[in-house]
């Protein structure tokens, strides 16, 4: 029986045509990070915001949409806005309800995403966590199926998908960069690369999850805050996620919320692309200096953006 974690469940999950193939662009690094030590390299960036819902949670949400059981009552989430909007698209898609728990932090951008696609919205706690608490309890007198936004297999298989779809159009690279919160992109993406390609994940100061349990050896609660709450706000790592990440050794960079403001507004001046701030922080993991691939092989960086759910009018 194939592992819901293993590259094969990924290769199953790209056969559904539920989401879309999303573009990469190759650019000198130098167009974004004015640092001696990437002068002679190429970022090979994966357009991942430009997905179904706004960001690469389509692909988990449409995947488990496809191939789990749904209540009679619908789907049921908790997040801070992606897998939110990822789960309220895909259950319009295969003609669901939907009915989201999003912490009061979660951005008026998310939100109106949301409702675009006629999920019912709770505003609950101000965290991912007791977002999350909510729903089950809710969950608990509904006929509805709850679809966890980074710590379930079937959800990472369907995520690992961008993974896949980018090693097939970018061909070698050095390394991935990939924004981790609770961990379902990173992790998916340490489940398809394994140890051939370094998979590097980027936090935020304000929500470093794998650096803590890095520093534990296991996933441990921290504290949420910052510029990125709404998205990696997860105040813990995911045990799938960390089990896949820990396996292949993969890095974490921690980066400022400052750091993170200044990627967010690079990728919008020098390429016209909005990314919301947690899409940034493999850029600003770029601009912070503090990591270099363990090979330069190709002398090219991945970098996935995995979202662009925000306000545009902020970036001037």
């Amino acid at each position: 029986m194939t592992s819901p974690m293993s590259p094969d469940a990924i290769v199953e999950a790209a056969k559904r045509s539920d989401v879309r193939t999303t573009p990469i662009v190759e650019i000198p690094a130098a167009a974004l990070v004015d640092l001696p030590q990437w002068a002679n390299t190429s970022l090979v960036l994966k357009l991942e915001h430009l997905q179904h819902s706004g960001s690469f949670k389509a692909r988990g949400a449409a995947h488990f949409m496809a191939t789990q059981t749904i209540g009679a009552d619908g789907v049921v989430a908790a997040s801070g806005g992606n897998h939110g909007a990822a789960v309220a698209w895909a259950a319009s898609e295969f003609g669901h309800t939907a009915n989201i728990f999003v912490p009061t932090i979660a951005s008026p951008a998310k939100v109106g995403v949301l409702r675009r696609f006629g999920a019912t919205v709770h505003h609950q706690g101000t965290v991912f966590s007791e977002a999350h608490a909510a729903s089950m309890e809710w969950a608990k007198s509904h006929d509805a199926t709850t679809i966890h936004p980074y710590n379930d297999p079937v959800v990472m298989a369907g995520a690992g998908t961008a993974s896949r779809e980018f090693e097939r159009q970018a061909g070698l690279l050095d390394a991935v960069l990939v924004a981790c919160g609770g961990g379902g992109l990173a992790g998916s993406a340490a489940s398809w690369f394994g140890t051939r390609v370094e998979v590097v994940a980027c936090e935020t100061a304000g929500t470093a999850t794998y650096a803590a349990a890095v520093a534990a050896g296991e996933p441990v609660d921290v504290e949420v805050s910052g510029l990125a709450a709404d998205a990696l706000g997860a105040t813990k790592l995911g045990q799938n996620p960390w089990d896949t990440l820990h396996a292949v050794g993969a890095p974490s960079v921690v980066v400022t919320d400052e750091q993170l403001a200044d990627a967010q507004q690079r990728l919008w001046d020098r390429l016209r692309l909005v990314i919301e701030p947690s899409a940034a922080a493999p850029i600003a993991a770029l601009i912070a200096g503090d990591w270099e691939p363990r090979a330069r092989l190709a002398g090219r960086v991945g970098v996935i953006l995995c979202g662009g759910n925000t306000d545009p009018s902020r970036l001037q």
